[in-house]
């Protein structure tokens, strides 16, 4: 039996997240959107309130959370602030690799860490010369001894300037491709590590994106997340896991701009009339709904296979990419609704679409989601539907009188043109497309 209710236990963490949202993230959103500025002081209260380090596992001391209190939270954060929601969840998207890795030691010597003593951690996959096509990352790892030696530059990493550990992602040959990937935890406390000035962005402005450059960084063996060869396996199965998060920031943003748009309509008057009277505006609200929505159902159904520990690959990448379009429409129409004002800094519109701008872009673009669909549909679906080449559809002639077509009896059809021949043998060449009996196949 399907049961759509959140446990209590989840609702309690959704109102914990939604009033802190609503106190400490919303009437602050706007100032730090206009300096370009992430608040470390709004990141730490979220930490204090217990809104960060919830999946640390709970051997190590964490609570364990999962996917379904993942996207929960990150809905209600990023209804309030999209730039501050994508700061307070990147502990989660870099500690995930750490999660998903076999290293225990590792894990036992970072988590305890990362909880107790107040560290941010940091991921990097991306170049400056690439995004999401891993495979072809340039920044080397060079064994030496039983340490290796990393060079190179990791861009678009949320929180660089802030991090104490990165999770990077290197390779010992970049013509091997996947086979060449390995993977690190590297503390930014190291000689040769630096980051980059923050990076300006159209959206997203309170969150802090910089490169991690990397120079002759000496990684000891023993933190290393994934070996050469296992890297590529480890960012993947990392982003099947976080992007119904990505989905879940597109949700939240998405509510906000729908709900801000519902307020103003209530109350805009034009032409003797509250414009939420106006069918035109109606359908669009409705369209809104509808979107934030499904695209709600569609986020958590990815988070609760996550959880159930089923492949969620697949759902991961509809959730993402479903959601993030849609949140892109929602903000459109609510600025449309809003019209004139909606363009200004007065309101929070303008802001809500450069924020959600970005969401169709990050851990994979909705065209490599599209990739990995097609991929999907091409050669694992399995379908209930017989082949086309298969079905005996009862046909009559045009001007035929249809009780006196033969009913019973063996069924030919022509592979080309579709049509379906009653006889022992097929017909020497068939009487629409012309082509010989040999293009007949028994159905």
């Amino acid at each position: 039996m399907l049961n759509f209710n959140l446990s209590p236990e989840l609702i309690v963490l959704q109102q914990k997240a939604r009033e802190f949202a609503l106190q400490e993230v919303l009437p602050l959103a706007w100032r730090y959107d206009q300096r370009d500025e992430t608040s470390q002081e709004i990141i730490r209260k979220a930490e204090a309130a217990g809104l960060i380090n919830g999946d640390i596992p709970e051997e190590y001391g964490g609570r364990g959370f999962g996917c379904l209190e993942a996207v929960i939270l990150t809905e209600e954060l990023a209804a309030a602030c999209a730039g501050l929601a994508t700061s307070i969840f990147d502990n989660s998207l870099g500690m995930e690799p750490l999660i998903l890795c076999n290293n225990e030691a590792l894990k036992a010597k970072y988590f305890p860490k990362i909880l107790n003593d107040k560290k941010y951690i940091a991921f990097a996959t991306s170049e400056p010369t690439m995004g999401s096509d891993v495979a072809s990352l340039r920044c080397r790892a060079k064994r030496d001894g039983d340490d290796y030696i990393l060079n190179g530059t990791k861009y678009w990493v949320t929180n660089g300037g802030l991090a104490d550990y990165v999770s990077v992602f290197a390779t010992v040959d970049p013509k091997s491709a996947h086979a060449g990937i390995c993977a690190f935890i590297v503390e930014t406390a190291w000689e040769g590590v630096s980051a980059g000035r923050p990076i300006p962005k159209m959206g997203q402005r309170t969150s802090n994106t910089t490169a991690i450059n990397l120079k002759n960084v000496r990684v000891p063996k023993e933190n290393m997340l994934a070996p050469p060869g296992e890297g590529f396996i480890l960012a993947m199965q990392t982003f099947a896991r976080t992007r119904p998060s990505i989905g879940a920031f597109a949700v939240g943003t998405a509510r906000s701009a729908m709900e801000f748009a519902i307020d103003y309509a209530k109350k805009r008057k034009a032409f003797g009339s509250k414009i939420a009277d106006f069918q035109s505006i109606q359908l669009k609200l409705a369209e809104m709904y509808q979107k934030v929505e499904t695209a709600r159902l569609l986020v958590w159904k990815a988070a609760w296979e996550c959880d159930q520990g089923v492949d969620p690959n697949i759902s991961a990448s509809i959730s993402k990419m479903y959601a993030t379009e849609a949140a892109f429409e929602v903000v459109d129409q609510a600025l449309q609704v809003m019209a004139g004002y909606g363009y200004t800094r007065f309101f929070p519109i303008e802001k809500l679409l450069r924020d959600v701008r970005l969401y169709r872009i990050y851990e994979g673009t909705s065209e490599v989601q599209r990739i990995i669909l097609a991929g999907h549909v091409l050669a694992a679906y399995q379908a209930t539907m017989p082949p086309l080449e298969d079905l005996a559809i009862e046909q009559v002639a045009h001007g035929e009188d249809p009780s006196a077509t033969k009913t019973t009896g063996p069924r030919w059809r022509c592979r080309v043109c579709g049509y379906v021949h009653c006889g022992d043998e097929p017909p020497d060449e068939c009487p629409y497309c012309f082509f010989p009996a040999t293009a007949f196949k028994a159905v």
